[in-house]
């Protein structure tokens, strides 16, 4: 494989995941799919769950090519997270669309999402970076692992407590990352804050000595 099919791939399978969102979306809200392929029929749960496997297989495979092959781009490190928050939140919405998820639940795990986005958004204003912590990555899989239940559920009603376990699993995970990322938050903010003072203490301090100098020196020219 060539070295710059190499460093695009894995963004390209980023993007890819960010454009099955609205095909996913339209399979769970549409409510009239059925294809029949020999003896398998195609309903729409089962469209979407395809498409929610294979978009979560994307996001797994672009991270892996892209360390493997040591292509780890700027572009890619912004579209990946993108990419996660939009397929887990549009699926959560869709989902309590169609009256299979509770609404509150979908409120606060989106709601985590934006409030952690927002606040690693306004640390990167201020030059600082908050990494993506172990919890925030366990959450992702878990995300992965209740929905897929949830969408078979449709088919096998057996998976539906596994579900709503799974789901209560990703309610906690969010909230204690999130704490987790207020933290790193607040102690990065609030070291850079009290640095930024100092620095204006100091500069303060030698313009002033300077200030006194050049009065020093202008009082010893008048004598």
């Amino acid at each position: 494989m060539s070295s710059g099919l190499k460093s695009k791939l894995p963004n390209y399978l980023t993007l890819g995941r960010i454009f099955l969102v609205p095909l996913l979306v339209a399979a769970l809200v549409q409510l009239d799919v059925r294809w029949r392929i020999g003896t398998l029929v195609i309903t729409n749960d089962l469209l979407a769950l395809l498409i929610f496997l294979v978009a979560s297989g994307t996001d797994m495979l672009d991270g892996y090519l892209a360390r493997r092959w040591g292509k780890i781009t700027t572009i890619g490190t912004l579209l990946d997270p993108i990419a996660d928050k939009l397929l887990v939140s549009a699926s959560l919405i869709a989902l309590v669309q169609v009256r299979v998820v509770p609404a509150y639940i979908a409120v606060l795990i989106v709601g985590r999402e934006f409030v952690v986005t927002g606040l690693r958004s306004i640390a990167a204003a201020e030059g600082y970076t908050i990494q993506a912590s172990e919890l925030g990555k366990t959450k992702m899989a878990a995300q992965v692992v209740a929905i897929s239940c949830i969408l078979g559920s449709v088919r096998h009603p057996a998976l539906l407590p596994v579900a709503q376990w799974g789901l209560w699993v990703v309610v906690l995970i969010a909230l204690i990352s999130a704490i987790e990322y207020f933290r790193q938050f607040w102690r990065k903010v609030d070291d850079g804050v009290k640095q930024r003072r100092r620095r204006e203490l100091l500069t303060a301090e030698r313009r002033e000595r300077l200030l006194r100098k050049k009065r020093a020196k202008a009082a010893q020219q008048a004598i």
